[in-house]
């Protein structure tokens, strides 16, 4: 008989799956001319990160369902306002895309995450250029390279807008080894969302009141407000839902159930957006890039376990997957609105918080 914890795990694992799929293809609807009509990523994202911004505020300050951190005035302003600055322009730039190329699409792009860590370690010096890893990537970027190729509504802008995001979604997940590691601050969701949330909002006010805010002004915008609440309410649970499923599965799980959201996801999103066609091209392209994510993880999960105790290998196998899994955009996919966004991890735990653009 199947214990009760192993159904709750795969009810959790279900649950994760179903909202970060659910974001990234409401987030789609919402924002495509085809559909919802509401062109306005940057107002999209701000919604996302003041309700949740405020959700984190009464958690802490009213209901004190966790404590706050010991944040002072010098870690907020080198730490908590640069990567906030970087996660905004993730959001910016990666919801963006959505206006311009297809969801498919962009999870094939996606795959390119271990990439730009790789690249932003390297130059921030908390990574080492190294032959194998540098194959490695050789091989992501090959695969992607070639989905790219075999995508039939291929859209330069689109693309630039997508790619952006994931190398600033990667210089905040290194920025946040760099600068919130070495003060010793570890945040969990509630408290990512509390610190970094009002200040990414702050940051997305700037491109806001000069890119969007006149359009809205001339153009017939069509708003729902169940709309924009029940899309942050889900962006807000996959936050959580992605806290669970960290606490109560392993590495091995944590991979395999992000493959196949990908890869449902990819499905789903021909199934929903007709307009959104799958080449060959298109899926071998993305077959090779998968496989150069799976050895890049196995690559950093051997060279930690190398550096351990035998008994402590386990947990830092998890914990690494754990902040590995967490930066997946988005996503911060795919998100609002994940602040845990992103495929590949640098070595140390990233704030546990999901984006607009979902997983």
């Amino acid at each position: 008989m199947i214990s009760k914890q192993l159904l709750l795990t795969y009810f959790y694992l279900l649950v994760y799956i179903t909202l970060s799929s659910g974001v990234i293809l409401y987030n789609k609807w919402v924002l495509s001319p085809k559909y919802f009509n509401f062109p306005f990523p940057i107002t999209l994202t701000m919604i996302h990160m003041g309700f949740s911004g405020l959700v984190a505020f009464f958690l802490i300050r009213v209901f004190k369902v966790v404590s706050p951190v010991k944040m002072t005035f010098e870690i907020y302003a080198t730490c908590v306002i640069p990567i906030s600055a970087f996660f905004a322009s993730s959001l910016w730039f990666g919801n963006t895309a959505y206006l311009f190329i297809s969801v498919a699409f962009i999870q094939m792009l996606k795959a390119l995450m271990p990439v730009a860590t790789f690249v932003m370690a390297v130059i921030c010096g908390t990574d080492k250029l190294r032959c194998d890893l540098f194959l490695n990537m050789i091989l992501v970027s090959l695969g992607v390279a070639i989905s790219s190729y075999g995508e039939i509504h291929f859209n330069v802008v689109g693309t630039l807008y997508q790619v952006t995001g994931i190398f600033a979604e990667a210089l905040r997940l290194v920025l946040t080894q760099v600068l919130l590691q070495k003060k010793g601050l570890t945040l969990n969701p509630i408290t990512s969302l509390y610190y970094i949330a009002p200040c990414s909002f702050v940051f997305l006010f700037v491109p806001w009141y000069f890119l969007e805010m006149p359009r809205m002004e001339v153009s017939q915008i069509q708003f729902n407000f169940w709309i924009f609440f029940s899309n942050a309410v889900c962006a807000l649970a996959l936050n959580f839902s992605i806290f669970l499923v960290i606490g109560r599965t392993g590495a091995v799980t944590i991979r395999v159930a992000g493959v196949l959201k990908d890869w449902i996801l990819i499905a789903l999103s021909t199934v929903i957006f007709p307009e959104s066609i799958i080449t060959k091209l298109n899926i071998i392209g993305y077959a090779i890039a998968l496989c150069g994510v799976v050895l890049y993880n196995y690559l950093k999960a051997r060279d930690i376990r190398s550096t351990q105790p035998t008994g402590e290998t386990k947990n830092v196998s998890v914990y690494h997957f754990k902040q590995s899994f967490a930066a997946e955009k988005r996503t911060f996919d795919d998100n609002p609105n994940s602040i845990l966004s992103g495929r590949a991890a640098v070595d140390e735990e990233a704030p546990l918080i999901t984006s607009s653009k979902g997983l």
